[in-house]
């Protein structure tokens, strides 16, 4: 059987959460992740459960607002928006809560992060799947390293994570070497590409670099059971029927790739 594919509602900003349930329902999509951001419903676990509900599409995960540009939401304290995160992804039905590893600055979130994510796992019962981040560079090669205790979630000994082909890109980092470090360990997946630019792309996957095709398909032969998320940036798209071609072709690509299953 092959794996749920589901839209991140980060995909279809700046449009709603709600129209990312919209998309998700016409174009075919398993699943939702549900993105807390600045968009005020996707704040709100019963407006996220109803939109569910009656588009009739599971969410599969919540992705904890710990963004630059969410600071501020739900509070400032780190460990109370997991706290929050993990209430909502009960309400909701999702097992996974998406979190990025702390900022350097944040010191106090930062000094106790690992044990802190196995705490909290032991406690909700939800999978904290910890995503892999990048070192930050202008146009150098040379990069700042931003997060604690870092950007590489298989040199710690988080029992979830997450890989994102985005990040990947940044950091110049093979998603396939990763996934066999990480082993079983590798709960979560953010579907997408990029092309090694120090920027954050989020293309849609094929249009980049990092051989999304080729890391499906290991994932299809080494039995991943988890979750692939569609993440991709459509903010440049001018109407809405583009976006929908690109939240269609990640689809298409994801389901193509996903059922190669003999190496």
């Amino acid at each position: 059987m092959s794996n749920r594919v589901g839209l991140s509602t980060a995909s279809v900003y700046p449009e709603s959460s709600a129209h990312a349930f919209a998309y998700a329902s016409s174009i075919g999509y398993d699943t939702i992740e549900v993105m807390v951001g600045i968009d005020a419903l996707s704040q709100q676990t019963t407006a996220i459960a109803q939109l569910s509900e009656h588009h009739q599409i599971p969410i599969s995960a919540v992705h904890a607002p710990c963004l630059l540009f969410t600071q501020r939401v739900w509070g400032t304290e780190p460990w109370g928006k997991l706290e929050r995160s993990a209430e909502m992804a009960q309400a909701v039905g999702a097992e996974v809560v998406v979190v990025h590893p702390p900022f350097r600055w944040q010191r106090e979130y930062a000094r106790d992060f690992v044990n802190g994510i196995a705490a909290i796992e032991e406690s909700t019962g939800i999978a904290f799947a910890v995503e892999n981040m990048y070192p930050w560079r202008a146009t150098s090669k040379r990069g700042v390293e931003m997060y604690v205790p870092g950007w590489d979630p298989s040199e710690e000994s988080y029992a979830n994570t997450t890989i994102d082909l985005s990040h990947s890109a940044i950091a110049a980092s093979d998603p396939i070497s990763m996934a066999r470090r990480l082993g079983s360990r590798l709960r979560h997946i953010h579907l997408t590409d990029g092309t090694g630019s120090a920027k954050d792309e989020h293309l849609v996957p094929g249009r980049g670099s990092m051989g999304a095709a080729g890391f499906l398909q290991h994932l299809a032969q080494t039995g991943f059971a988890g979750e692939v998320i569609v993440e991709i940036n459509t903010r440049k798209c001018t109407t809405r029927e583009e976006r929908e071609l690109d939240l269609r072709e990640s689809l298409e690509f994801a389901r193509e790739h996903l059922a190669v299953t003999t190496p």
